[in-house]
């Protein structure tokens, strides 16, 4: 690995200090003079017509500025992307009638929470109820209920495509398995809540403060229901405690409340979340329920997918439609896959809307294919480490969707993982009643399928040598802006502590489309490389008549730059800045980068047309222990090997590989949103089952580190990808230990104890 001053060094975040000692401020945290607190009154009943909202008791109530209703919302729908028509399903309160348990129906203005809470109970609403569906399946049927009147058959996104030939393939198959499995809902659980606030001033400017993992897409909501120039808005992200895609949606309800509320009331209005409500209105996971045919040949080798998945999208569809088209793609993701033929349904019901969550449709695939992969090697009798590495990516391969893999060490990884874990040694030789299971991903490293994912950066020096990195990028715990001030400083050739990052600010950062499909790295951190590029042109082309040297013999670093092979002949960095600043030309050091992921170049060739630029892999193995008289599983080990390109910030990137790994375990055995006819039964920390510290495994994670050809100094991305793996790992373990396949998730003790019921 080349050597560097900053990349690949394990360095704090930058903000440490400030999260550790309190100063860091969240949007819950923002007090604003005059400032009001913001209620939602919400439905019910998971599926009724509004009648009539009578709002006098609780105008008259002291201390309430203001009430709203669908009156004084614009009757403009909204959803993640302006551009995709079908993602645009929902209102700021529900107009003719409400679709689920919780949705908003009128929000209140008042001086204080309890106030605003005791108007809400003065707002009298006329309902009438209306027959509801909560099952996918039964929702898709003739006669079910209708949920939006524009939908048939409630099927909001049909997902279908053909590559190869299934039918053929499947043929001439050696073997051919076919199983149904199905997942639950799960949501995001941050630790802060959702929360908004908003100032619309005199002058008609909107100022609004949020808890968001894409500010520009919050500034593009509120410009298309409000029909208000985006010079007219400015979004503010602050510090996030946390999104994992539960905020990653554009403006939600609370937005566009507290805009509304503030315009009416000629204050600042603040709207915050109970936990309750973040259960119940926000996002979660959708349930899938997955049938896959396979075809192999005697050996293993994959030839043909025949593949149908059904999504519990819940009353709106949010990121439904494009994530049950990614949940098909991540098929021939991580193994060459020469026939496919899939076929998605997104569908309406009436329950809580879901949304994205790390992964993308792809946890709840690879459970499905990696649980079927250790199927189909046990009736073949083939290792499981074994049939994945005859049917693993390598470099240069083309998957179906003639996406190009510019970078993949797959193999490396699942190799590193088994004999890390010994499995080799150990897995024919496990002790009673424990298991070894491996679990394999891989995952984009950008969102060009979905709209524009370019972005740009600016650097600004100091005259002391000093700068400021203004980026899109949205910080929202995973340390990007630790990221992105290591490239800049590994470009320019200054210090970590010369460099302070400004970000998540609409009026003042370039735009940037969110903290999303493991983008941040690979996109951001390319627009930011090339801003610092800039930057060391100019410096570059200054210094280079000082030295009488050539440009392309000159480096830069540790605050000098000098010629190359000749360190004594050089100067310092800020007084190659005062140069330029000082001369006749009075040159400001501004540098600009842009990065557009329309096309791939790797050795100089170029390939058009790519979904992602990169792809990151890995795999995981995962020990268990089943305890036969209780059906309690515990995870005595995750180890893991990853592909991740160059880790620009090691402990950063082993930080979000175990967060990842502790959510995959918890798809796995634990998290399930239980619902009644619509109703959320468990929407607390306290009912919520969620592994925690106590429940953490010995975890082992190893970075593969092979340069990506198109990365930031070889990186790409990984966070999303991790928890992937984790589920079907243990679903195999599990398998490995006591003899019983889980199909359906959680994998609960009362399924392993009536699993082992039907195997005596």
């Amino acid at each position: 690995m080349e050597d560097f001053s900053v990349i690949g060094k394990r360095v704090p975040p930058i903000d440490g200090k400030a999260k550790a000692t309190g100063e860091a401020k969240f949007t819950v945290d923002i007090q604003l003079p005059g400032m009001l607190y913001g209620k939602i009154l919400r439905s019910p009943y998971p599926h009724a017509k509004i009648l009539h909202i009578d709002t006098e008791k609780a105008k008259r109530l002291k201390g309430v500025r203001t009430v709203i209703t669908r009156e004084d919302v614009p009757k403009v729908k909204f959803g993640p992307f302006t551009h995709l028509p079908q993602t645009m399903d929902q209102y700021g309160l529900a107009m003719e009638k409400i679709r689920y348990i919780g949705e908003e129906v009128a929000a209140v203005a008042a001086v204080d929470e309890w106030t605003a809470e005791e108007a809400l109970e003065l707002i009298s609403v006329e309902y009438e109820e209306l027959p509801a569906v909560f099952d996918p399946e039964e929702a898709m049927k003739q006669g079910a209920p209708i949920i939006h009147e524009h939908v048939e058959r409630n099927i909001s996104r049909e997902s279908r495509f053909q590559f190869g030939d299934v039918d053929e393939a499947l043929k001439e198959a050696h073997y051919i398995r076919e199983d149904k499995f199905t997942t639950q809902a799960v949501t995001h659980c941050a630790f802060e809540v959702h929360a908004s606030i908003a100032q619309w001033d005199q002058a008609g400017k909107i100022t609004l403060w949020s808890s968001t993992q894409g500010p520009f897409k919050i500034a593009e909501g509120l410009s298309h229901v409000l029909v208000i120039p985006l010079n007219k808005i400015r979004v503010i992200k602050p510090f996030v405690g946390g999104g994992f895609g539960g905020k990653v949606d554009g403006i939600f309800p609370i937005d566009l409340c507290a805009v509304i509320l503030s315009k009416k009331a000629g204050r600042p209005v603040k709207i915050v979340n109970t936990r309750e409500e973040e259960f119940m209105t926000t996002r979660r996971r959708r349930p899938m329920i997955i049938t896959l045919k396979t075809g192999v040949k005697k050996d293993g080798t994959l030839v043909a997918i025949d593949a149908k998945a059904i999504a519990d999208g819940g009353a709106y569809n949010s990121w439904g439609p494009a994530i049950i088209g990614r949940a098909g793609v991540q098929l021939f993701m991580p193994y060459r896959l020469p026939n496919i033929r899939y076929e998605g349904y997104n569908v309406y019901t009436n329950k809580s809307v879901c949304g994205a969550m790390r992964g993308w449709g792809n946890l709840q695939m690879r459970f499905a294919a990696d649980s079927q992969m250790d199927m189909i090697a046990e009736d073949l009798g083939i290792d499981p480490v074994e049939i994945r590495l005859r049917n693993v990516h390598y470099p240069g391969d083309v998957m179906p969707n003639k996406g190009r893999i510019t970078s993949c060490a797959l193999p490396e990884c699942i190799l590193k993982a088994s004999e890390d874990e010994g499995w080799k040694e150990r897995w024919t030789k496990m002790p009673r009643d424990h298991g070894m299971g491996m679990g394999c991903w891989a995952y984009v490293s950008a969102a060009k399928q979905l709209a524009h994912d370019s972005t740009a950066a600016i650097i600004k020096v100091f005259e002391d040598g000093t700068a400021t990195l203004i980026t899109g990028a949205s910080d929202i715990g995973q340390g990007s802006n630790t990221t992105m001030a290591q490239i800049a400083v590994e470009e320019i050739g200054i210090r970590l502590e010369d460099i302070t990052v400004v970000s998540g600010d609409t009026e003042i950062t370039p735009l940037d489309l969110g903290t999303f499909a493991s983008r941040v790295t690979f996109i951001s951190g390319n627009a930011v490389k090339a801003a610092a590029e800039d930057v060391k042109k100019q410096l570059f082309e200054f210094a280079a008549e000082q030295l009488e040297a050539d440009v392309s013999d000159l480096i830069s670093r540790d605050r000098r730059i000098y010629v190359r092979g000749s360190p004594e002949k050089g100067m310092d960095f800020s007084q190659a800045v005062k140069g330029c600043l000082y001369s006749k030309r009075g040159q400001h050091i501004l540098g600009r980068g842009n990065y557009n992921p329309d096309t791939v170049v790797v050795n100089q060739v170029t390939y058009e047309g790519h979904s992602s630029p990169a792809y990151g892999f890995g795999a995981q193995v995962a020990e268990v222990e089943v305890d036969r008289e209780t059906g309690q599983v515990r995870v005595l080990r995750i180890g893991g090997a990853h592909d991740c390109g160059i880790a620009i910030n090691p402990m950063h990137a082993e930080g979000q590989l175990e967060g990842a790994s502790l959510g995959g375990l918890g798809q796995a055995l634990y998290e399930n949103l239980y619902t009644e006819k619509g109703l959320i039964m468990n929407p607390s920390f306290l009912e919520y089952k969620m592994p925690t510290a106590l429940d953490m495994p010995e975890l082992k994670t190893a970075l593969i580190q092979v340069p990506d050809p198109g990365g930031p100094f070889g990186a790409k991305g990984m966070s999303e990808g991790c928890q992937i793996a984790p589920t079907p790992a243990i679903a195999n373990a599990v398998y490995h230990a006591v003899g019983v396949r889980i199909k359906e998730l959680p994998i609960t003790p009362e399924k392993i104890l009536e699993g082992l019921k039907e195997e005596k």
